[in-house]
């Protein structure tokens, strides 16, 4: 009964380790120390104690900053910058010790890595012997993260986008007892690019199986921000793994609801794959997207909409599984990810784990439903909620659950009974439950019954008539409190939901309102290659006044430091406001006007319009704290506690305004209050890194974090307060974690603005000269606290070449091309060492052809950068890709190549570019044994390269072969094409066409006489169709020519004709429509350092198919 929906399969998921050489054939196992004798007798036992874990640590990331302004991640912007950018992860792992916090209690084992992100990196159930969660014995990062880094297992806490941008950096810690026995560990950091304050802490509490996450997100801002929060549950699968949704979800989405498909049984196409094709008498749930068996290629599908609160997985092998619940109100994400089953996703598996198998993904959504959907976070607010897990087993997947307990009731109607079946799961244990099960008329069975977590209730009984599903309620109660009710859906056939359309362009947007909302939306999901700032401009051509168009340019503006251009936006739009009344409804403009004002150190302007801000009640609690930020820089201290008592009136998490009030009560010398609230703030917070730093407790290790609470101390007008703390950053900034934001210089520029503002010249000049100086591998600016100070130094010294090159990168950062240029340009004159010359010349030289339109200046100013670094392999691959786009001569770019092998073996990407310009020299031999000379690693969305150069290479052999006789080399070549080596790191895609390969083949076994084989290579290639290329399926691409000519020469003329004929309109169709970047991409692989017109690639394709065209016709 349980098991009615597993089907028996025979299918196998193929995984064997990847080749390992020397240490690396040993087997990885983390061993799990016992709990400390101390802690034996707690009902939950937590304490720290390192865990040793073989690790492939990321290699040192590029010193280069990254401007990836087209760059699509996960259906949003894969902007990197101010992050450093990892390419490699070491081959070789080896024991690495991580700080790791362990929680137990009689039912479940927790370990959680707060170095890599906090992540809970075990969830193991005691009773079943089971890891509910994915245990993954290494730490073996694959190139899947915004910044490279991402390791699969265990729980991810994704914000304030998808995939968290510091997956691989450490969080500040602590742990926290609780009167009841319950534990919390706590694990908090600043955003790199934001610098939010996100903090989650997992909670086990005694007698239970629940896992809760608590999570506390604040925008310590002053501006209005957008975020996602995804946990992301990793689930090791096999064929018997089924993921369980609510029973009323009858339709899911793909990313960004660009396509939307029945659920659970898929009625059409989705991602490519025709899934009713997939149903066989041997598979008949082959269409079924609930089952990881079933899904060939890499698939997401999010819930669009249910009553319900929770989702899960479970083995069907293992009798074992695990429940999400969360409340739907503010929790509606429910989502599966896999890599797929098949060669494709089995070679992504292999890259992230040595032996531990495959995993599927099952994300639970706060204040998102999709990816991308992001969420608004005013200025200083805090939103805060829960989570909740729990292992369950034996009674396969249910159909309702909740924090308590989870159930599966089937009923299965008989001519005269109706035998029902009942699975009941508890997360604690119940001592006195009573089931009753009802109809309409009143109870027609019950039975009492006990319930513990490792002892789920099964129950099979046969009751007297015939009972439709959903005629019968399960109510399951203790001392008479329901501790959970069902009553099965009847099946009601819903219409689909519309898919996601992409906005039109500004000139073709109807309304100024529609314009500014499709901006908004633009900007809220963090769009890659569609900027909202063209929809706003339209609507302020149309319309100079328009207020809300206005307000969001010029946050825009303001967050670019334009701030004049920034001001005039502001007050267009309060004219307006104010044209008839003085009092508007709304308090923004005055707010955004007020924080401009500051930003430009205009202080008492900027107090009169926040006053104004301040009376509706949407912007009182940000404009009152930014007024009593000036009031404290004034040394105006009742009035800053005035403005701050008002603040904690409407919100009492306010973190910033409780430290800033505990620093003005304490000048007030009212020293015991101040205590008193920062003691309940901590209690609240035990990781706000301002408040343990006025109550003396010990602080972050990390610099960047400590720079931040500098700036609260500096922005309050205490200055000896912020040095200090700039002394503690400067001294964290020595051991700063592999893959963050190097912050000494940029400490050194802001103790130099606070000197300067103190009258302590001769000190300033001091800070000034170390900035240029200390260690600046990795210094990204990315505050515009960080901007002021930069310009600051430049106004006291022109001639720093360091400050200017940072604010070039900053403002390249943010679109400001004329500003980076012009700041990088002064620094390339000026004093710099070998490193950062070159620097200054790879990003002039990125943005001559970029922004500039000046290839011939590009070349230039990347010959200066090589001049400055000529053993620089990055530097080697980004300039063949300028030459490429120049139109280098494909012989030249190899003889530079063929000069330098030392730098072309160290990177994947210029070995394939080497490997590619070998076939096209003539010498594919020498390209294999290129490509088979290393172990590569692909990107995730950007597959495919590596593959594609060892097909071309091999095709070439076969073709060489052919033409030289040699039958049998031809046939082995082909066959090498089609058979790729593990250590591509990647393997082919599931849609992806191979008729040119089979063609290849087929041709091969002709000239050798084997005429059978030859036909079965031939009919495979006739009969590929569409082809998987660029992230994306399509009807037709190059590989069609191959089968036209397989089915000539299978003598099926007319079926070659028409293919002709679909590739001819296809190509007229190609030609007429506008070349534009797909809107809806979730990945662009080619869309990184250097630009290309999407009609650049078109007319590529369009040629390529014209001349295949005319050789297949003439």
């Amino acid at each position: 009964m349980l098991d009615a929906e597993k089907t028996d399969t025979t299918s196998t998921v193929p995984f064997v380790s990847p080749a390992r050489t020397g240490d690396d054939d040993q087997m990885s196992r983390v061993e799990l120390p016992p709990v400390p004798e101390e802690l034996r007798g707690d009902p939950v036992a937590a304490w720290a104690e390192p865990l040793v874990i073989d690790t492939y640590m990321p290699t040192e990331p590029s010193q280069f900053p990254e401007f990836f302004d087209y760059r699509v991640y996960q259906g949003s912007s894969g902007r990197v910058y101010p992050l450093p950018f990892h390419e490699r992860i070491s081959q070789t792992k080896a024991p690495h010790t991580w700080q790791a916090v362990h929680l137990e209690n009689e039912w479940v084992r927790l370990v959680i890595l707060p170095e890599l992100g906090g992540r809970i990196y075990i969830g193991y159930d005691k009773s079943a012997d089971y890891d509910f969660f994915y245990r993954n014995n290494v730490i073996k990062p694959a190139l899947v993260g915004l910044a490279g880094p991402w390791l699969s297992g265990g729980v991810e806490f994704n914000w304030p986008q998808h995939h968290r941008p510091a997956t691989f950096l450490p969080t500040d810690w602590s742990i926290e007892h609780e009167e009841d026995g319950s534990v919390t560990v706590w694990c908090s950091d600043h955003d790199p690019f934001t610098r939010m304050k996100g903090m989650h802490g997992i909670r086990l509490s005694p007698h239970s199986s629940v896992v809760e996450a608590r999570v506390r997100l604040y925008n310590r801002t002053s501006t209005t921000q957008t975020f996602l929060w995804w946990a992301n549950v990793a689930a090791a699968v096999n064929d018997d793994y089924q993921s369980f949704f609510p029973t009323d979800v009858q339709f899911v989405a793909d990313h960004a609801r660009r396509a939307i498909t029945s659920f659970p049984r898929v009625d059409g196409d989705y991602y490519g794959v025709d899934y009713p094709s997939r149903v066989t008498p041997e598979r008949p749930d082959g269409d079924r997207l609930d089952w990881y068996r079933n899904i060939p290629v890499p698939t997401s599908y999010m819930v669009l909409s249910t009553e319900d609160d929770f989702f899960g997985g479970y083995d069907h092998g293992r009798k074992a599984g695990f429940i999400h619940v969360a409340d739907r109100a503010i929790a509606p994400g429910k989502k599966q990810w896999t890599w797929g089953n098949d060669e494709f996703g089995w070679a992504w598996d292999r890259n992230l784990t040595d032996d531990d198998g495959p995993y599927v993904e099952l994300m639970a959504g706060v204040f998102t439903d999709n990816q991308p959907d992001f969420t608004f976070i005013a200025p200083g607010e805090t939103k805060t909620f829960s989570q909740y897990w729990y292992p369950f087993r034996d009674i396969g997947p249910v159909h309702q659950a909740n924090r308590e307990a989870a159930v599966r009731f089937d009923v299965e109607p008989g001519a005269d009974a109706t035998v029902i079946g009942l699975g009941l799961a508890v997360t604690h244990p119940l001592h006195s439950l009573r089931v009753v099960i009802s109809d309409d008329t009143g109870t027609v069975y019950e039975a009492d019954a006990v319930g513990t977590p490792d002892s789920p209730l099964l129950l099979r009984a046969e009751l007297p008539g015939r009972f439709a599903p959903h005629d019968l309620r399960l109510s399951v109660l203790e001392a008479g409190r329901e501790v959970i009710g069902w009553r099965p859906r009847p099946v009601t056939a819903q219409l689909p939901p519309a898919p996601a359309t992409e906005p039109a362009r500004p000139s073709e947007v109807g309304t100024n309102d529609e314009l500014f909302y499709t901006g908004q939306y633009l900007e809220q999901y963090r769009h890659a290659t569609r900027h909202p700032d063209g929809y706003w401009s339209e609507a302020l051509e149309r319309d100079p006044g328009d207020v809300r168009s206005n307000l969001a340019l010029g946050a825009l503006l303001d967050d670019r430091y334009r701030l004049v251009e920034a001001e005039r936006h502001f007050r267009v739009a309060l004219d307006r406001l104010l044209h008839r009344v003085p009092n508007p409804a709304d308090g923004e403009a005055h707010y955004r006007l007020g924080v401009n004002l500051v930003r430009q150190g205009r202080d008492a302007e900027a107090l009169e319009v926040l006053a104004k801000a301040a009376w509706t009640s949407a912007w009182r609690v940000p404009a009152g704290y930014a007024a009593a930020a000036i009031h404290a820089r004034r040394a105006e201290w009742v009035l800053t506690e005035v403005s701050l008592r008002d603040v904690l009136r409407l919100d009492s998490e306010h973190l910033q305004a409780t430290c800033l009030l505990a620093v003005i009560l304490r000048r007030l010398h009212r020293h015991a209050e101040a205590d008193a609230l920062l003691e309940a703030q901590v209690r609240r917070d035990p990781l706000d890194q301002w408040s343990r730093h006025l109550l003396g407790l010990p602080l972050t290790t990390d610099a960047p974090t400590l720079l931040d609470v500098a700036l609260e101390y500096a922005a309050a007008g205490c200055a000896r307060a912020a040095l200090d703390v700039l002394d503690l950053a400067l001294e964290a900034s020595g051991d700063t974690a592999l893959g963050q934001v190097q912050v000494a210089p940029l400490v050194h520029y802001h103790r130099a603005a606070i000197l300067l503002g103190l009258g302590c010249d001769t000190e300033a000049d001091a800070a000034l000269s170390a900035a240029t100086t200390s260690d600046a591998r990795h210094c990204h600016p990315s505050r515009l606290e960080d901007v002021a100070a930069l310009v600051t130094a430049l106004e006291r010294n022109p001639g720093d070449a360091r400050a200017a090159a940072l604010l070039g990168d900053w403002h390249y950062d943010k679109a400001n091309y004329a500003e980076a240029i012009a700041f990088w340009r002064r620094a390339a004159e000026g004093e710099l060492g070998d490193d950062e010359a070159a620097i200054v010349h790879r990003n002039l030289g990125i943005a001559e052809f970029n922004i500039l339109g000046d290839p011939a200046a590009a070349r230039e100013q990347f010959e200066t950068a090589i001049f400055y670094l000529p053993g620089d392999a990055k530097l080697l691959y980004e300039y063949d890709q300028l030459c490429s786009r120049t139109g280098e001569s494909e012989a030249f770019r190899l003889s530079r190549l063929l000069a330098q092998p030392g730098l072309v073996a160290s990177r994947d990407d210029l070995s394939v570019v080497f490997a590619d310009l070998l076939s096209a020299g003539g010498t594919p031999e020498a390209a294999r044994e290129v490509l088979l000379g290393r172990v590569f690693q692909p990107w995730e969305g950007g597959e495919g390269q590596v593959l594609a150069s060892w097909e071309r290479a091999n095709s070439a052999i076969a073709s060489s072969r052919l033409a030289a006789g040699d039958a049998a080399g031809a046939v082995r070549a082909a066959l090498d094409a089609l058979t790729p080596p593990r250590t591509l790191g990647e393997a082919r895609h599931a849609l992806a066409n191979t008729a040119d390969l089979h063609w290849m083949l087929g041709e091969a076994f002709a000239a050798a006489g084997d005429e059978r084989s030859a036909r079965i290579a031939w009919t495979e290639a006739a009969s590929a169709s569409g082809d998987f290329t660029g992230m994306r399926t399509h009807p037709f691409s190059v590989k069609t020519f191959s089968s036209i000519r397989a089915l000539r020469r299978l003598g099926r003329d007319a079926e070659a004709e028409r293919l002709v004929d679909a590739v001819r309109d296809y190509v007229a169709d190609l030609r007429e429509k506008p070349a534009t970047i797909d809107f809806f991409a979730t990945s662009l692989p080619a869309l990184l350092t250097f630009h290309e017109d999407p009609a650049t690639s078109r007319d590529r394709l369009v040629r390529d198919l014209e001349h295949q065209l005319a050789l297949v016709t003439s």
